[in-house]
């Protein structure tokens, strides 16, 4: 069995949604196909909760009108009998009498608002569920409610997951196509609730190592994860393997087609991810799996709004303890270190959250100095296969950059992962001339100017 994922542009048109059928049927492999809500409905639907808040009730029920005209319209096209069009009128009129009945508890709490926002996921699944059922497929819509289980910290049960999810599928050996939701899940109080990071890409990770599936493959609207910002770098390319680790620090430095969390649950059973086109499905994508091709160096990414925080204490030479006081205040706000340097006396750290800036430096003031904090910074991170037996490495990025001026280096933690820190304005230079000299110089002095 495979897990089919496809975000909200894939199903944001009537014909997408024709086109997704015709990929899904295309082989005879079992699947479950996780789909995102219509582009633009989470949006819509957030503005309405919004409004709700405020005690708005025109803005609301003019946002509420506004998006219904939007699916009274979409399901015009998307069926194509009377019996068709009939389920999917019942469909939209259902779930919208409940948003109208959902705005109109007061007071509008996060718990309202996360019930509000699901509707983007009940609306597309039973939708395109009804429409393949039109079209004689053989299909059945399950609920990710029913399975999709949160911890009180947020976090998926995976176990919970595979348990409940393997119940409900013996109940169905003979489906071909099994239709849910990404997205939302439900928490330890039996709300619905949501993944938050990663979305429906997480969803189809959980459900593809819930039921150890042959494959995931992610559909998005580019050709896999490419090996530079395609915009802002042009001379960029798709990478055809990476390893979990190295899609993980991609993903984690600002590589937008993947959320870090995603991966997870593959990886740690094993299920290969793949990327693909809904655009261009001949195209090859993505594999993420355990091996991958050995080229040297794979892929750079760009993190953006990095604070610096540089400490300094005399009392760190030759002492100890120093660097778990400074970690344990960061904890204390549950704020993640992306980067650290040290040396004798000194420490420095980035952080891409500045919620708790304030309180954080006044409690590293109490044991240590501090110079001014950088703001506006940019990690870029270059990504690939860093054994400790390979040479050259640092040599051929710091001679790259040798015209930018360097903050902080990190390198030799991890085998997949060399970071520099730079001002933000020199991120588009930065990116640029990495992308020239560590993908093109080579064939570039040999007059070849196609990608690798």
């Amino acid at each position: 069995m495979q897990v089919w994922k496809f975000g909200g542009t894939s199903v944001g048109k009537p014909e997408r949604m024709h086109s997704i059928r015709q990929l899904i049927t295309s082989t005879e492999t079992r699947k479950i196909v996780v789909l995102s809500a219509l582009s633009g409905t989470t949006n819509a639907l957030i503005s309405i909760g919004e409004a709700a808040k405020a005690n708005d009730e025109a803005e609301v029920n003019r946002q509420i009108d506004a998006l219904k005209s939007h699916y009274d319209e979409f399901i015009q096209d998307l069926y194509q009998t009377d019996t068709g069009l009939a389920k999917g009128t019942e469909i939209v009129e259902k779930e919208f009498s409940f948003i109208r009945s959902l705005v109109q508890i007061k007071p509008f709490t996060s718990k309202q608002e996360k019930e509000l926002v699901a509707e983007g996921e009940l609306l597309s699944t039973q939708m395109f569920e009804a429409y393949l059922v039109e079209q004689g497929e053989n299909s059945i819509l399950l609920p990710a409610l029913e399975f999709m289980r949160i911890d009180t910290e947020g976090e998926p049960e995976l176990q919970t997951i595979e348990e409940l999810l393997t119940s409900i599928l013996e109940q169905h050996p003979d489906k071909q196509l099994i239709i849910t939701q990404g997205f939302i899940c439900r928490n330890p109080r039996g709300e619905v609730d949501n993944l938050k990071r990663g979305g429906s890409d997480y969803t189809a990770s959980l459900i593809g190592g819930a039921i150890r599936a042959e494959e995931i493959q992610i559909w998005t609207d580019i050709d896999g994860m490419h090996n530079n910002d395609p915009r802002i770098v042009k001379r960029t390319f798709p990478i055809r393997e990476l390893t979990f680790e190295e899609a993980a620090e991609l993903a984690y430095f600002g590589a937008k087609i993947l959320h870090p969390s995603t991966i997870t649950p593959a990886k740690m059973r094993g299920v290969p991810v793949r990327l693909k086109n809904t655009m261009q499905p001949e195209a090859p994508g993505t594999l993420i799996a355990n091996n991958s091709s050995d080229r040297e160096i794979k892929a750079i990414a760009a993190k953006d709004n990095i604070t610096a925080i540089y400490i300094h204490s005399t009392r760190m030479l030759n002492a100890y303890g120093f660097l778990r006081r400074v970690f344990e205040i960061f904890e204390k706000y549950k704020t993640p270190v992306d980067m650290i340097t040290t040396s004798e006396v000194s420490v420095s750290v980035t952080i891409d959250n500045n919620t708790n800036l304030d309180a954080i430096t006044a409690e590293l003031r109490e044991f240590a100095d501090l110079e001014e904090h950088d703001t506006d910074q940019t990690i870029i991170c270059i990504v690939g296969n860093f054994s400790a037996d390979k040479e050259g490495v640092a040599h051929k990025v710091l001679d790259a950059m040798k015209h930018i001026p360097i903050r902080m280096i990190s390198y030799g933690a991890s085998e997949h992962n060399l970071s520099i820190l730079i001002h933000a304005k020199q991120k588009a230079e930065a990116l640029n001339v990495l992308n020239e000299r560590l993908f093109y110089y080579e064939d570039a002095m040999k007059g070849i100017f196609t990608a690798p």
